[in-house]
């Protein structure tokens, strides 16, 4: 299913404000009796049922569905109203220790959303033969898993078996957000927690050397827009890459030039001093932009600079709607910040978990 099949599903429900079903919920009949009835209607039904039959075969495919109606931004006001002044204290107190501590958490809590969606699935440990999420390749480098652990274990102390650990860490990384200089926003909760998490699924994580295709792809399968996709990707200006996710540019490029041309040449010399083509220094690397330790916009104005890391970060700029979007969040701050903000909120709302964790390593 592509994403504007998703945009199509929201107009359609927008039609009329006495339209109460939800596309999801409700029934085909009620769809049915509402749009043969309305003969204003602007969008003809057959528009409609094709939009219905994508999202029932998205669903199918896909192991996780977006269920922004059941998570409440009070859900644990009277079960447990200390969680969120817990939640901030654990993640303030790793940071305090630990700089790297917020972009790791943001990057924990997006590759958890992209597989099973936001069930935690990411914080199992493996077990047996069985190998977790965090041991697949793309997650080998994750790290903070403490911190989850903290909070856990003083909500389980204050509320036992009451918080999930999914909404757990959909709380730590608005925090590690907001404590970096970023906007702090509403979290929905009443996530509930993953039993299944398979190293072989985090294939399905967008790689750094995805091109425009396979980004816009990957993200419409999820339900997210091409303006969620540019919005998600400023998350990168927290954080550090190994050499090993950049080195496809800055090394044999291709058959006839070693060094992607699109990158600045100066930028593209000082990665290959830190990064030479047999390195061998475990933690050699770059920070993902010039403040990455903040939560700001330098990324988008690096990118138009020809200074970002990734290839999938320069695939922004590849088609005009993507590369439009690059230039209005690099001029202002503040549109950057609304659009991540909503587009955090509607990724953070794929659900997919079947139970309350009381330990968030294992099932119960």
């Amino acid at each position: 299913m592509k994403g504007n099949d998703y945009i199509a599903l929201g107009q359609h429900a927008k039609l009329h404000h006495k339209f109460k079903a939800n596309l999801i919920g409700s029934s085909l009949y009620d769809m049915l009796q509402y749009y043969s009835t309305k003969k204003d209607c602007e969008i003809h039904l057959s528009q409609t049922m094709e939009a219905i039959v994508a999202l029932a075969f998205t669903f199918l495919v896909f192991p996780f569905s977006s269920s922004a109606q059941a998570l409440s931004s009070n859900y644990y006001d009277h079960t447990c109203p200390q969680l969120e002044s817990i939640v901030r204290s654990a993640v303030q107190k790793a940071m305090s220790n630990d700089k790297t501590v917020p972009a790791a958490l943001l990057r924990m809590h997006f590759h958890d959303c992209f597989i099973r969606g936001c069930d935690a699935s990411v914080l199992l440990n493996s077990k047996g033969k069985n190998k977790a999420e965090k041991d697949g390749p793309p997650n080998i480098s994750l790290h903070a898993f403490y911190v989850i652990d903290n909070a856990k274990k003083a909500l389980e102390s204050k509320c036992p078996g009451i918080v999930s650990c999914a909404d757990i860490l959909a709380l730590a990384a608005r925090d590690a957000v907001a404590m970096s200089g970023g906007p702090s926003w509403e979290v929905p909760k009443g996530r509930k927690d993953g039993r299944i998490s398979l190293a072989s699924e985090t294939r399905q994580l967008p790689a750094p050397t995805f091109n425009i295709s396979q980004l816009k792809q990957n993200f419409a399968q999820r339900g997210l827009s091409i303006k969620d996709l540019v919005a998600l990707s400023g998350g990168h200006t927290l954080g550090f890459s190994h050499c090993s996710s950049f080195q496809n540019r800055i090394h044999n490029f291709n058959a006839t030039l070693d060094v992607d041309p699109t990158m600045n040449p100066s930028f593209a010399s000082k990665l290959r001093s830190v990064c030479p083509a047999h390195n061998k220094v475990k933690n050699a690397g770059s920070p993902l932009d010039s403040s990455n330790l903040i939560f700001d916009n330098a990324y988008y104005k690096l990118l138009l600079q020809g200074n970002s890391i990734f290839s999938s970060d320069q695939a922004l700029l590849t088609t005009p709607k993507t590369k439009a979007l690059v230039s209005k969040f690099a001029n202002s701050q503040k549109a950057f910040e609304k659009a991540f903000v909503e587009s955090m909120i509607k990724m953070s709302s794929l659900t997919g978990g079947q139970e309350i964790r009381l330990d968030c390593r294992v099932v119960r």
